[in-house]
């Protein structure tokens, strides 16, 4: 990969791929993407034991296949597929086999069982994971200039910045298609949790001061408004579905959707658990929110961490009380759980995470008709479908 000059102007693009993945990119530090922020994966055992338990139902649906495949896409040092592998019952387990997908090295120790990638195997059946993935897949980030034109956001490699020619092309296409649409145009493939498929802007939409818009005319953002380019990251995720003969993709993320995208996008940084200014020299990481309207494929479905994570057995509940005078080491270690799962769940945090479920090989695929939005069971239809089980028609809060 070239190396940049330090003074250099280069698209986002290009420097978050150098900055993050080079042979000095924050992604090839020892110390691994735990050194710096806290995942599902990281917050808790909970999480790696509820995919467990997702690939078991699954294995089922697929008919108990002879191989059934785990892929952990961006699997920093193989967390979550080592916790997967080991809480598989062992029937399931016997006919697993652990991919993770990562452009770091092997690391030392890790399970001989786990088979390390740069790129995901082909033609395989079971469960493709991608769990913060795809907010790190570089994009260019596009900002509206005096002019009024969306232009392609330069940046040094201390962080500073200035505009550059106008966006055009692929680019400038999917800016129209999914950031800046037509007023009439439909919102997206796949809706929001719990939002209606059939939208329209300006209905429900939040423009930026100063937007203006017509029925015929594309979306003319105010000044100073700035997209993520998402096309990349919908390319790539493509590209991983395509290594499922038969199975489910899920991509797990902090998410935007159509009509409400944020004015000024996302585009930030994490250094030692906290957030910071994002400069691409290798020194953080660099993640912005992904648009996983637009990367859904035909079939697709999204819907809240919180949801899929209780449809799968983790619950924040907390143990009865009575546990804890008959069992006390029991009732500690079940405060304990619940403690963790309320951080998996919490609808402000990791619970507000998206994720997009994307069947492959499944006659029927995700219902193109989920219940009306409005209804107190459209979620609860919604995984019944994605997570291939019936869950409850009432959560319980």
């Amino acid at each position: 990969m070239r190396r940049a000059a330090k003074g250099e102007w280069r698209g986002w693009r290009e420097a978050t791929e150098e900055a993050l993945y080079g042979p000095s990119g924050f992604y090839r530090r020892s110390e691994g993407p735990a050194g710096h922020f806290r995942t599902s994966v990281h917050a808790s055992p909970l999480f790696a034991g509820a995919v467990a338990r997702l690939l078991c139902r699954l294995d089922a649906a697929l008919g108990h296949p002879d191989t059934l495949a785990f892929v952990d896409m961006a699997a920093g040092r193989g967390e979550l597929v080592t916790g997967v592998l080991a809480a598989l019952p062992a029937d399931v387990a016997s006919r697993a086999r652990g991919y993770a997908v990562e452009r770091a090295d092997r690391p030392a120790g890790l399970d001989r069982r786990i088979t390390w990638l740069a790129e995901p195997p082909k033609g395989i059946t079971g469960l493709l994971f991608a769990n913060e993935w795809l907010d790190n897949v570089p994009v260019d980030v596009a900002e509206v200039g005096p002019d009024g034109v969306p232009r392609l956001v330069l940046v040094r490699g201390d962080g500073a910045e200035r505009l550059g020619e106008a966006v055009t092309g692929a680019d400038a296409r999917w800016l129209r298609n999914w950031w800046w649409p037509p007023a009439g145009a439909r919102l997206a493939r796949t809706p929001a949790p719990g939002a209606r498929p059939d939208r329209t802007l300006p209905q429900g939409a939040r423009l930026p001061q100063g937007a203006h818009t017509s029925a015929e005319e594309p979306l003319v953002p105010a000044e100073g408004s700035r997209a993520e380019i998402g096309l990349p990251r919908d390319l790539a995720w493509a590209s991983a579905v395509s290594a499922l003969d038969r199975g489910l993709a899920v991509a797990v993320d902090y998410a935007h959707f159509a009509g409400g995208r944020p004015p000024f996008g996302t585009l930030t940084g994490f250094r030692e658990g906290r957030e910071t200014a994002p400069v691409p020299d290798g020194s953080c990481d660099i993640t912005a929110h992904v648009a996983l309207d637009a990367c859904a494929l035909p079939g697709g479905r999204v819907v809240t961490q919180r949801a899929a994570l209780r449809a799968l057995g983790v619950s924040g509940a907390r143990p009865p009380l009575t546990l804890a005078s008959t069992d006390p080491a029991a009732y500690v270690r079940a405060l304990a759980g619940a403690g963790a799962a309320a951080e998996l769940t919490a609808p402000g945090g990791l619970g507000g995470f998206g994720w997009l479920l994307q069947p492959i090989g499944f006659p029927d695929g995700l219902r193109d008709t989920p219940a009306a939005a409005d209804s107190p069971d459209a979620e609860n239809d919604l995984l019944r479908d994605a997570l291939l089980v019936d869950v409850p028609d009432h959560e319980e809060e």
